[in-house]
């Protein structure tokens, strides 16, 4: 008998977190490598920001807070749903955690049951059908194509729907792809859900400020306010505010499910750092100016990565909307052998070979999913990403 649980063989390690810490074992190592695996801005976090940090530490604002949250905070955030997405939400509908995926893992804990299923679009992010999993609920996937821009159709949602689907996981604009839902093609999707009464949405707005070329954004309790009373509204400080390493996420829903989310919290990690709720409670009300200067940024890098990507031999690169993330498709690389003889069987392999040929470290598109494919985070400077380019330009180049 295992002295260990029985839902821990049900679940894989991050494979993001693994990619990227490979690269930085073997720069340690002395090799010239060029991480493209994380997923965090790699700008610094707003000097107004860290004020208000340095200030709670000298007010003395370090003891434990409420479980999740101070009413500070979740003022801030019922402020920031109704000047951003024109939602009214109540502090008590309001919860925070540790990062957004604390949130996203108390949710399901809170709902699910052995048999629940879970209907995730793939590609998804890593860690979506693994906390399903340790909830006791099943994923079932969806695959999306690369000719829709890795968008789900509201036909193959409807299509995944059965009686035992208690979540519908959205996340727009999406890790790994970048792809964000317009206003219609959202609206497509919440028709199909307001025909499922028992079908509640999850929907990830993480990459809600990151989107490029005057793309508006919507969250599907807006588009559709039918849905307001079965929908979790997932967001954070991580990304658009540089913020990953305060661990800051929220959500804000039903009272009745953040009363379980609440209960679940106190029993496991209690409060978030109360320093970094006092920053965020600064980045949401505080100058949103850094937002749109920091995307012109973005938006630079994504289409130099684009173009690079979809110059090289075998590679078809779609456009994003959002995020920092490309999703290539590398169809025709599979099946040939690299410069230094190994055979490229699935994306896996290319990702290996690329990093172990031309040190460039990719999250092969498995790990999300979707194959054959690689995740690229262009949240790193221009010199990284067009020296990374131009290396897999090469490596394809070289398969025969």
């Amino acid at each position: 008998m295992s002295f260990l649980s029985d839902s821990i063989a049900r679940v894989k390690p991050s494979a993001t977190i693994a990619v990227t810490t490979m690269a930085k074992e073997l720069k340690e190592a002395g090799r010239d490598v060029i991480g493209l695996g994380a997923g965090e801005p790699d700008f610094d976090t707003p000097q107004n920001i860290k004020d208000a940090a340095v200030q709670a530490i000298s007010d003395g604002k370090t003891k434990y807070t409420p479980a999740d949250g101070i009413p500070e905070l979740k003022a801030a955030i019922c402020a920031k749903f109704k000047r951003d997405n024109g939602l009214d939400y109540k502090p008590e509908q309001v919860s925070v955690g540790t990062g957004g995926k604390q949130i996203l893992y108390n949710a399901l804990q809170a709902t699910l049951n052995p048999g629940d299923e879970v209907v995730i679009p793939a590609p998804y992010w890593v860690s979506y059908p693994d906390m399903a999993l340790l909830a006791g609920g099943e994923p079932v996937f969806v695959e999306t194509t690369s000719a829709t821009g890795f968008k789900l159709t509201p036909e193959a949602l409807e299509a995944a729907i059965t009686d035992k689907t208690k979540w519908f996981i959205f996340n727009s604009p999406s890790n790994p792809t970048g792809a964000a839902y317009a206003r219609d093609e959202l609206k497509a999707l919440t028709d199909v859900l307001l025909r499922h009464p028992h079908v509640w949405v999850m929907s990830d707005d993480m990459y809600e400020h990151l989107t490029y070329d005057d793309f508006e954004f919507a969250t599907p309790a807006q588009v559709e306010p039918a849905l307001y009373d079965r929908t979790l509204t997932v967001n954070g400080v991580s990304k658009a505010y540089a913020m990953t390493g305060w661990r800051i996420g929220y959500a804000a829903g039903p009272k009745m499910l953040i009363d379980a989310m609440r209960k679940i919290q106190s029993q496991s990690t209690s409060n978030p750092c109360s320093i970094s709720q006092w920053a965020a409670v600064e980045a949401l009300n505080g100058t949103q100016e850094f937002i749109p200067e920091n995307n012109a940024t973005f938006k630079r890098r994504r289409d130099m990565v684009v173009e690079m990507l979809n110059a090289a031999e075998g590679i078809s690169c779609p456009l994003p909307e959002g995020a920092f993330y490309v999703y290539p498709v590398i169809d025709d690389c599979i099946g040939k052998t690299t410069e230094a003889g190994t055979k490229i069987e699935d994306d896996e392999t290319f990702a290996k070979a690329l990093l172990e040929e031309k040190g460039v470290a990719v999250v092969f598109g498995a790990a999300f999913g979707l194959s054959p494919a690689f995740r690229i985070s262009y949240a790193t400077s221009d010199e990284n990403l067009k020296e990374a380019c131009s290396r897999i330009q090469d490596f394809c180049a070289a398969l025969s």
